[in-house]
């Protein structure tokens, strides 16, 4: 313990003029040239319209992100509040009868329900990232949008085990690509000290899709008995249908990369090109992805910690997301009363989610902001693993919050953190499907984490989140090691006039010596 204090004060007190990135907020004090990186240095440009990038005419450049975020952040996160909406839906539908009707309320065959979802998703990350970018998003991410909503309903439709092993196994093929196709889109869009609050204002989607399954599920209880279906099947059938109509209107809407799209002009294509490769080196677009560019992305140490980063978190938030409304009945609440309580948890994780992205971005800093929130969902599990009772069901209820506002927050500063530190068209697209991909297997050890043979206390559950949590810091404070570390060797590099050409700057990526590391 001592020796992970000592680093996040290194990290968070002592950080090397060597490997800062300019820390003020007043960017037109950045100087090119004036950095401690000297010439290598990535920076901002030092006005708000652009200067030394290619000039704007006819917008701003506040005008123009303004344009973009309008493009980009509703569709997404429409698309991914749908995504993960119907991926968490059957944690109501289970405590509105589903595990009665299906027998499944002995044993884990519920648990072996939900894990079953996870193989497709973690297996194809990589392979659904590459279609992105050769079908185009806006195809790709509506078709399986489409594809899931239809999943959706026949789950709604089922009369057996089997088949709802059946429909969860296909909802993870189609889901699979979304988030990390949804992040990579975004990564090449904006720039480091953009990213962190459209990032966390689009992961905030999964906490209203929380708030917002509760309250519809709550009114769609009420339907119990409509034409002969239980209310549990009217969650998934009207849920599905909804996700199906958005997918065609998608189809039309959703934004492909800055250089595909039709509603940017050329002046402001160029602008946006210049930024990013500014920010963050050239996008290597027109880079063709193998199996050869796979590997040798997967071979980065600093890509693997990564991967750790988000694993050790998904434990908890699929912990929390799965069994939430389990949880709270077991406070003694009804079944309908339980829909209403599981939503103000998800309702505070949004909004601190966006205050520590607004901090993060703010202070261009995200080391910090992943260990705290962390440090707040332990102390929310480690709450809710010593107390218990009904007489005490209130300060169990407000460990929820701290539990949803810790790992619901700490998620999209660390997808980000990574995503961003990631160079390139090809780097990027297999860094982050390969942090989801592998960060879902813990979505497989969190489906069995609750099982009913621990109710109502659930102990194993809270400390295996708990556990997890803490593994999620120790590859947060690695990473940040791993980034410093190579920071200043590329600095003492610069110092000995180590250089590459430009096609070779722009095929590395962050593996360039010129590029330098966020933490």
């Amino acid at each position: 313990m001592s020796i992970l204090l000592h680093a996040l004060v290194l990290l968070t007190v002592r950080r090397s003029p060597l490997t800062a990135l300019p820390f003020a907020t007043d960017l037109s004090s950045v100087k090119p040239g004036a950095s401690p990186l000297g010439p290598a240095q990535i920076s901002d440009p030092p006005s708000e319209d652009g200067q030394d990038l290619p000039p704007l005419t006819k917008t701003t450049e506040r005008r123009l992100m303004a344009k973009i975020d309008w493009h980009i952040l509703p569709c997404l996160c429409v698309l991914y509040l749908l995504a993960f909406l119907d991926r968490v839906n059957i944690g109501n539908a289970a405590i509105l009868g589903l595990k009665s009707e299906l027998d499944l309320t002995q044993g884990t065959k519920y648990n072996t329900a939900l894990t079953i979802f996870f193989v497709p998703y973690i297996l194809l990350e990589i392979p659904s990232n590459i279609l992105l970018k050769k079908l185009k998003p806006h195809v790709w991410l509506s078709l399986c949008m489409f594809g899931f909503g239809l999943v959706t309903i026949c789950q709604g439709l089922v009369s057996s085990w089997g088949g709802l092993m059946a429909t969860r196994f296909f909802l993870g093929v189609f889901e699979t690509g979304m988030f990390p196709g949804c992040f990579y889109l975004m990564g090449m869009w904006y720039k480091r000290s953009e990213a962190q609050k459209r990032f966390s204002f689009f992961f905030s989607s999964t906490t209203l899709a929380g708030a917002f399954g509760g309250l519809l599920a709550y009114g769609l209880g009420q339907m119990d008995g409509v034409r002969g279906y239980r209310g549990w099947r009217w969650v998934f059938i009207i849920e599905g249908l909804i996700t199906c109509v958005f997918s065609i209107v998608w189809f039309f809407l959703l934004p492909d990369f800055p250089e595909e799209v039709k509603w940017l002009t050329e002046e402001e294509r160029d602008f946006v090109r210049a930024k990013l490769a500014k920010d963050v080196g050239k996008s290597a677009h027109h880079i063709k992805m193998g199996w050869r560019e796979v590997w040798a992305v997967l071979k980065d140490y600093k890509v693997i910690i990564g991967g750790f980063m988000y694993f050790g978190l998904i434990v908890p938030a699929y912990g929390y997301a799965y069994f939430a409304p389990s949880i709270i009945q077991s406070y003694g609440y009804s079944s309908v009363k339980t829909q209403l309580y599981s939503i103000p948890p998800w309702a505070a994780a949004f909004g601190f989610s966006l205050v520590i992205a607004w901090c993060s971005d703010r202070l261009r800093y995200r080391f910090a902001f992943t260990v705290i929130p962390i440090c707040c969902a332990i102390a929310g599990f480690a709450m809710l693993f010593s107390i218990h009772g009904k007489e005490n069901r209130a300060a169990q209820y407000g460990a929820l919050f701290l539990v949803t506002s810790g790992a619901y927050s700490a998620m999209p500063v660390i997808v980000c953190w990574f995503a961003m530190n990631l160079g390139g068209h090809h780097r990027r697209s297999v860094g982050s499907a390969w942090q989801i991909g592998f960060g879902n297997i813990g979505g497989i050890i969190a489906t069995y984490s609750f099982v009913a043979k621990d109710a109502p206390y659930y102990r194993p559950g809270y400390s295996i989140c708990i556990s997890f949590c803490c593994l999620s810091i120790l590859a947060c404070v690695a990473y940040a090691l791993a980034l410093v570390h190579e920071n200043r060797k590329r600095a003492q590099a610069a110092i000995e006039s180590t250089t590459v050409s430009s096609e070779e700057e722009e095929y590395l990526g962050d593996l360039s010596p010129s590029y330098r590391y966020q933490y």
